[in-house]
């Protein structure tokens, strides 16, 4: 009986650390899309070329992430996914939270995402609030959707009963000294989520 395998594996393979080269992290289902056989991935698995960083998701071993890593990790798994709140705000450098989870906000009619490691946590938005103030970044080689500074402070306001007043207030504070995003840009968005009014005392306070 001919082997499953194909014939060219070297040639696959050789693509394949070349992809993995180039975007640090591989989905099977991209390399699958590439035309290119998913067992090539566990091949190189098996010969230490390659590792198994998630469920579906393989790296070069060794390889030195970046902070971020995390973000790219979900980013791949729920394309629909913006990064939110803390994380955002953690990506920005704007206060001092380090959250242990990756926020996400995602359509409200999609299922949420079942996902072990890294660990998410979700809230829901329309899709015309998932378009505002979105910024696309790089990290890792992969394409993450994240909601720009002037957007996830707003952003902490709306969802004070969620992370805390007070946590929404120091984003507020430091990402204005650290000038992050201009008063009008802040103001943009207060309106567009409805919470200038809850934002305005604060706004005016800092800006005085």
């Amino acid at each position: 009986m001919p082997s499953a395998l194909p014939a060219d594996k070297n040639g696959h393979e050789h693509q394949l650390l070349r992809l993995a080269r180039k975007r640090k992290l591989l989905r099977a289902r991209d390399v699958a899309a590439r035309g290119l056989p998913t067992i090539a991935l566990t091949r190189l698995v098996q010969a230490g070329k390659l590792e198994r960083v998630a469920r579906g998701l393989y790296g070069l071993p060794g390889a030195a992430p970046s902070e971020h890593r995390s973000l790219a990790e979900v980013a791949l798994r729920v394309p629909k996914g913006v990064v939110c709140l803390l994380s955002a705000l953690r990506f920005h450098e704007i206060g001092t939270q380090a959250p242990f989870e990756v926020w996400l906000a995602i359509p409200n009619r999609v299922a949420p995402p079942r996902i072990e490691k890294p660990a998410i946590r979700v809230v829901r938005m329309s899709d015309d609030a998932l378009a505002e103030g979105l910024r696309r970044t790089r990290i890792d080689g992969v394409e993450v959707p994240v909601f720009n500074p002037a957007r996830t402070v707003v952003d902490c306001f709306r969802f004070r009963n969620k992370i805390g007043l007070d946590v929404a207030l120091e984003a507020l504070r430091d990402g204005w000294s650290k000038r992050k995003f201009k008063l009008d840009e802040l103001w943009h968005h207060a309106t567009r989520q409805r919470v200038a009014t809850v934002m305005r005392p604060y706004i005016e306070a800092i800006t005085a």
